[in-house]
């Protein structure tokens, strides 16, 4: 529960910071990697607490499930990794923003999405066999809510292109 409440909280914070922005002038600085960081660790540090409240496992389940979680875990940083490695490219260049550079980061954050599909379609029978189609499910569901909260923070800090 006290995760669910962090959610929660992480969630409202990014919603009233959008409500926010539309009320009052905002000044755009790029995104630098300090912030990144920032934003990872915020999901990160309670990541695994909110999975554990949430799946309730009994210890049989438990034993099954975070072997195969931390497989999917250490493959879903690489493509974060390449995800912020694209934002870091992106401000880099929004000051001298052109058409090519603009559909190379569109092509290659296309690919990140592709990538992360391709990665739950992937562990999907792992994660089933471990804990049963029902679990694998609201674990999916977790952790797309858990993608959410790190999309709202980032569209948060990301400015648009000009």
């Amino acid at each position: 529960m006290k995760a669910r409440g962090l959610v929660l909280a992480l969630f409202l914070v990014s919603a009233i910071a959008g409500s926010a922005q539309q009320a009052v002038q905002i000044t755009v600085t790029p995104l630098t990697d300090d912030d990144i960081k920032l934003i990872r660790q915020d999901v990160q540090s309670i990541k695994d607490d909110v999975i554990r409240d949430t799946m309730q496992f009994n210890n049989t389940d438990a034993a099954a499930f975070w072997p195969v979680y931390k497989a999917y875990a250490a493959e879903q940083h690489a493509i974060a990794e390449k995800r912020f490695g694209i934002i870091k490219d992106y401000a880099a260049s929004i000051d001298t923003m052109n058409d090519a550079t603009a559909g190379d980061l569109t092509q290659r954050m296309f690919q990140v999405e592709d990538d992360t599909l391709a990665l739950r379609k992937k562990y999907l029978p792992k994660f089933q066999t471990a804990i049963g189609a029902k679990q694998a499910a609201k674990f999916y569901q977790v952790d797309n809510r858990l993608s959410l909260i790190v999309n709202m923070q980032l569209a948060s800090v990301v400015p648009l292109i000009q």
